[in-house]
């Protein structure tokens, strides 16, 4: 395989610093154009809060899959696995070399493995579906589920009514069941010829959550609390919109809106990205091959960690 076509992902927890490390990276390799795998990154107008890079970092380093949509669109990851794979082929059609960034598990893991597209949204089976698991409960429709379909059933925690629903909503529209989609998905495998490389970052539970508690001050200080409210003030029905569902914003929105206090706010968003972090580890332990861990606290500075990355990228082909 070409070395060209190797691609190296570093993803991590939140608030590990791996936007800062992948500057410095990109900085010592100068042709590497950084591609964000992070959920909420994609929303415009939504700075502080995502702790995007900013303006003049994006003007010297050349990124990708920022600044995507409005905060009242949507997007699924099949439209991220979509923009990513179409921005590694610009980039590797241009000689330089693609390096993903972030900590979206779901986006990385449908990055890597084949995903299937299946048919558009139906609102109405949706609908009621939805009807349904409200007056009998999603065990409910989980039973029905694994009439139709054991395999993917078996998948599906009995509470996930998200995903029980799609499930039913596939099976009703196409008349086939999602373990059939998913089986062809393998089968066909990916059309792109690329070997991804990922390397995770971590810390000490402890030494991550004081991380995370000075990333919340930071943002807070930086003007969180400003930017929900220019939110407000630009949006109706703000309360409903997917992108305001992120840590940082609800809970800054709730302040605004009288339900919290400040302080209050404050301390339930380190709480909420504390516990977020550690379901991402549990994420990247349990549901991506990793083929590289870094811990932190066992370099002396950022420029040591750098350097290590740098060796370990060189090492597969950058």
């Amino acid at each position: 395989m070409s070395n060209l076509n190797k691609i190296v992902i570093l993803t991590g927890p939140t608030a590990i610093g791996k936007t800062e490390i992948s500057i410095k990276v990109a900085r010592i390799i100068s042709d590497i154009e950084i591609i964000s795998a992070d959920s909420m990154q994609i929303y415009k107008k939504m700075n502080i809060g995502t702790d995007k890079p900013n303006k003049n970092i994006l003007n010297r380093y050349k990124h990708h899959c920022i600044d995507l949509i409005e905060p009242w669109e949507t997007f699924s990851v099949v439209q991220y696995v979509k923009q990513a794979k179409k921005c590694i082929s610009d980039i590797l059609s241009r000689n330089k070399k693609p390096m993903i960034v972030g900590g979206t598990g779901l986006y990385i893991k449908s990055l890597i493995n084949p995903i299937f597209e299946g048919p558009a949204r139906n609102q109405k089976i949706r609908d009621t579906f939805y009807k349904v698991a409200k007056e009998k409960g999603s065990p409910f429709l989980h039973e029905k589920l694994r009439k139709y379909d054991p395999e993917y059933s078996e998948k599906i925690n009995i509470n996930d009514t998200r995903r029980i629903v799609r499930a039913l909503e596939v099976l009703y529209e196409t008349g086939k069941p999602m373990s059939y989609f998913h089986k062809k998905a393998n089968n066909n495998g990916s059309k792109e010829d690329y070997q991804y490389f990922i390397i995770c970052i971590y810390r000490n539970r402890n030494n991550l959550y004081q991380k995370i508690n000075e990333r919340v001050d930071s943002i807070i200080e930086n003007g969180l609390i400003n930017e929900t409210k220019l939110l407000m003030e630009k949006y109706e029905n703000i309360n409903n919109l997917n992108a305001m569902q992120g840590l940082g914003y609800k809970q800054i929105l709730s302040y605004l809106q009288g339900y919290l206090k400040k302080e209050e706010a404050v301390d339930m968003i380190k709480k909420k990205t504390r516990h977020f972090a550690k379901r991402q580890m549990s994420w990247f332990k349990n549901q991506i091959k990793i083929d590289c861990w870094i811990n932190l606290d066992q370099y002396q500075n950022s420029e040591d960690i750098t350097l290590k990355i740098v060796d370990i990228m060189k090492r597969e082909g950058y």
